[in-house]
């Protein structure tokens, strides 16, 4: 979809926009979402990061996706200077910007040229969504002069909900809830997310997550949180419970190849710990691991792949890789 299609989209006798899932945890799915919530969402967050009408706004990510729609729709509602690129892993641009969104991937491209580096420095409110900001990219972030943040939120709330400083003397792990949005947890520690401004009733997510102290928080609405990891991506290996997420944490500072972990049954641990990786040195990625890990992380078996399989939106497909791992 084009920028004219969608503004075609929006301005028609409709209330609703169809958009998509991302895919992260299977075939990306279809849904209608309404107008006047997408509405509701931009104002939040130009309000949360202080903008202004006539601010300009980037956008350079794919208007298929909620992320980028809800770009357009923050520079419709809030009277922002909209300057729209050819969406793609490294985006170029021209002037200054006040308000940009991109994934992990795209900020990690322009950092790679003295040029990108200048572009994003320059930015006044980055954004970065839809996918895990490593450590090794966070530590360059961190000496930025202006806003970095990263985002927590999915298509149902129609982007984020809450934010974390990710430069800065505020750089933090915990992400803060925007306000209106109340937090909880299931009983098997997932957060469920009741945001009325953005969704209808109570929206029970696969993440895993953590609040801060009680001490240390004495709002309402469980105040904020960190990630621990996806439900989805618990493996469960002879009766310990190991988080996906938690194990490649470790591992990143250690291994400069691609990698991804992953599982598949086992007849005597019921599942086993698997990495998948890009690199050839089995022995020396069997080394980190003996290293790194603790004992009952550490993989069972090794699977070398020529490309890591990841989705439309650069994150790791989590069910292709399992099924890798399976056929293997």
């Amino acid at each position: 979809m084009d920028l004219e299609e969608f503004l075609k989209e929006w301005h028609n006798e409709k209330s609703t926009v169809l958009v998509h899932t991302s895919g992260s945890t299977g075939k990306p799915k279809p849904m209608l979402v309404e107008k006047r919530r997408m509405e509701a969402s931009a104002r939040i967050t130009c309000q949360f990061l202080g903008l202004k009408p006539g601010d300009t706004a980037l956008l350079c990510m794919s208007l298929d996706y909620i992320a980028g729609k809800m770009m357009v729709v923050r520079a419709l509602t809030y009277g922002l200077k909209l300057i729209a690129v050819k969406p793609c892993g490294c985006p170029e641009w021209e002037g200054d910007i006040d308000f940009a969104a991109m994934v992990p991937m795209q900020v990690y491209n322009l950092l790679q040229s003295e040029e990108g580096l200048k572009r994003l420095k320059a930015i006044k409110h980055l954004i970065i969504g839809g996918g895990a900001i490593d450590d090794g990219l966070a530590s360059v972030l961190v000496g930025f002069p202006n806003h970095v943040w990263s985002t927590y939120g999915m298509t149902e709330t129609l982007s984020h909900i809450a934010l974390r400083r990710l430069n800065g003397p505020e750089a933090s792990e915990w992400y803060t809830p925007f306000e209106g949005v109340t937090l909880s947890q299931t009983d098997e520690g997932c957060l469920v997310i009741d945001a009325p401004a953005v969704h209808d009733g109570p929206l029970v997510t696969n993440d895993i997550v953590e609040f801060v102290s009680p001490s240390l928080w004495r709002g309402k609405g469980g105040g904020p949180f960190r990630i621990k990891g996806r439900k989805d991506n618990v493996i469960c290996s002879g009766g310990i419970k190991i988080q996906i997420e938690e194990v490649e944490k470790l591992l990143r500072p250690q291994l400069s190849a691609p990698f991804m972990i992953s599982k598949r049954p086992d007849e005597k641990f019921g599942e086993q710990v698997v990495l998948l990786t890009e690199s050839m040195d089995m022995d020396l990625i069997r080394d980190v691991c003996q290293r790194v890990l603790p004992k009952y992380w550490q993989p069972r078996s090794f699977l070398h792949i020529d490309s890591l399989p990841m989705t439309e939106t650069g994150k790791p497909a989590r069910k292709e890789a399992e099924q890798l791992c399976i056929k293997h």
